[in-house]
């Protein structure tokens, strides 16, 4: 059987740079060789593309991350650089190898060796903006190759929680109260702002850059001396912050999903940190941190979860997999969603493989079905008339 050859895209030029290597680690190391051949595609801190001379070392999350992190940034051109066709194309890539010496009877001379390379799917694990908001994706489109997770609609609205939360309101999605500020109208009217947010909103509020994934940027604020400390921080991440009722008290629930267009949704768990919440120290590098799978909830409560989740995941058209979180106020029983993650962490200790697994669907299984979710939607975009003759 001819094995498939997978490009799995991985780095990029956002902040969770680290963690998409971590889940890139995962995924080569759980690869079926007997039917894949998996290619690393590595996209750079500053945007170069390179086939990199070997994937992530399958170390630890934390690990993986930590090195990451002190990595000197190297600024040298790369050797093996890759240019995406984004067009149709029998050939995917172009690959140009730089330094290569040739001889002839009269000298020597060095120069760029130019080379195709064709691949059956793309499997980007990107996280956050450059790679999650349906830039990459509409690379993807535009080249016609079938590709792995969420399209370009559903890339752009999972990444901007603002327009998420609009998306989710007129879908009748149950959401906290929640303003979206602009950085420059900040800028502008900093006093303004604090007092129109503290008449409509209660403490504690969090805010968090509208652009961003992995909890980065966010902060909890309890007062208007924080709030503004932490719109401030917001603003340094992304153009627009959004700021949030919190749930008190409350608990943090996540429910995994797979599918096109007949999404199915695991069994949810609970992230529980010793932190005010969990942010992405907690997710990715406190060992104090734990997740409880399945989530200590009653039958109806699972039930609510799990059918908001695939409303949430149809809500912004979204494809192959997601996660969606949830908040739940544990006096009350009120439950909110959160955000649909629609390139959500993959390492093999993340909650949505963990969930998958506590749902009988190992990690290399989920790499079987996510890429053959991939060629299935690629299949049926194929049936979709592009001219009226």
């Amino acid at each position: 059987m001819k094995r498939l050859r997978v490009g799995v895209v991985y780095g990029g030029r956002s902040s969770e740079h680290e963690v998409s290597l971590a889940s890139a680690a995962a995924i080569f190391a759980n690869f079926d060789r007997t039917r894949y051949d998996p290619v690393p595609i590595r996209i750079e801190r500053d945007g170069r593309w390179s086939l990199a001379d070997r994937p992530p070392s399958s170390e630890s999350a934390a690990d993986t991350i930590e090195h990451a992190r002190n990595r000197p940034r190297d600024t040298a051109r790369v050797q093996r650089e890759i240019l995406p066709l984004a067009h149709p194309s029998d050939e995917t890539l172009l690959m140009i190898e730089r330094g290569v010496t040739t001889a002839s009877r009269s000298e020597k001379s060095v120069y760029p060796l130019i080379s195709g390379m064709t691949l059956d799917v793309i499997f980007p694990i990107i996280h956050g903006p450059y790679g999650e908001d349906g830039t990459l994706q509409g690379l993807f489109e535009l080249a016609n190759i079938p590709y792995v997770g969420a399209g370009v609609l559903a890339g752009a609205v999972g990444m901007d929680k603002s327009v998420m939360k609009v998306v989710f309101t007129e879908s009748g999605l149950p959401v906290v109260n929640h303003e979206t500020v602009g950085r420059r109208e900040w800028r502008n009217a900093e006093t303004e702002i604090l007092t129109r947010l503290t008449n409509r909103l209660a403490f504690p509020l969090f805010v968090k850059p509208a652009n961003l994934g992995s909890s980065l940027g966010i902060s909890r604020t309890t007062d208007r001396r924080s709030l503004s400390t932490a719109i401030d921080l917001a603003a340094e991440f992304d153009r627009k912050i959004v700021i949030e009722e919190g749930v008190v008290p409350c608990r943090e629930i996540e429910c995994a999903i797979l599918g096109n267009d007949l999404p199915e949704a695991s069994i949810p768990g609970e992230g529980i940190t010793s932190r005010d919440f969990y942010d992405y120290e907690a997710k990715y590098l406190d060992d104090r941190s734990e997740m409880v799978i399945p989530a200590a909830l009653t039958a109806s409560e699972t039930k609510e979860i799990t059918s908001l989740a695939v409303a949430a995941f149809r809500s912004v058209d979204c494809a192959g997999m997601a996660r969606v979180d949830f908040l739940v106020n544990s006096d009350n029983g009120r439950i909110f969603v959160n955000e649909i993650n629609t390139h959500p962490g993959f390492t093999t200790i993340s909650m949505f493989a963990k969930m998958w697994a506590a749902s009988g669907v190992s990690y290399s299984a989920l790499l079987d079905r996510l890429i053959a979710l991939a060629l299935e939607r690629h299949a049926e975009k194929q049936k979709t008339r592009t001219s009226g003759m």
